[in-house]
């Protein structure tokens, strides 16, 4: 059996079948540009092949809506999501969470930072930071991350193993920090 087809969710996909996104801090992940519109969004993904299912979620602000589209390969994954996504209303898009399991590869100064093995990738970003002079400072979920490159990361179970996931974020004007601006839901992310 193809591992990339196993129905029990915990298969993770491989790099060579994964999209290949980059990422911008503040601008873009892959074809998803911080501050547009979910219904562009939904549109955009729709042309690289990702079916979207959108909810209102908890409010965080009385004044605002929020809104959750979770992105699945069109025609498959129908059981998990390869990324979602968060909109502020009169905001647009402010966090990107992209799965370990199923979600596109997201690259970053050169580092693949999806569906890896955590120690793996905390050594490969430490040395990085050390070769760049980036810079370390620890994400809310304990992981390595660089300051000013606005993503967290976390690690989800995959079977027996674990991989990394990433969530990446625009403040813009409307908040401080990640933890201000991304929903509770993606601290929980598995």
């Amino acid at each position: 059996m193809d591992m990339d087809m196993d129905m029990n969710g915990w298969a993770v996909l491989e790099d060579s079948k994964r999209e290949q996104w980059g990422y911008v801090p503040r601008q873009l992940v892959g074809p998803l540009v911080f501050g547009v519109d979910r219904r562009e969004a939904v549109a955009v993904m729709a042309g690289h092949g990702f079916a979207a299912e959108e909810r209102e979620i908890d409010r965080w602000s009385p004044q605002r809506a929020q809104w959750r589209v979770e992105f699945g390969r069109m025609g498959s994954d129908k059981h998990r999501p390869a990324v979602k996504s968060y909109f502020v209303e009169g905001v647009g898009l402010t966090c990107v969470l992209v799965d370990g399991i199923r979600g596109p590869q997201v690259t970053c100064e050169g580092i693949r930072l999806i569906g890896r093995v955590p120690s793996e990738l905390d050594s490969e970003m430490e040395a990085c930071a050390v070769e760049r002079g980036l810079g370390i400072t620890y994400c809310l979920s304990s992981d390595l991350c660089w300051p000013g490159f606005e993503f967290d990361r976390g690690g989800q179970r995959a079977g027996d193993a674990v991989v990394s996931w990433a969530s990446f974020f625009n403040t813009g004007e409307i908040a401080g920090t990640s933890w201000d601006i991304t929903p509770a839901e993606v601290w929980r992310h598995q």
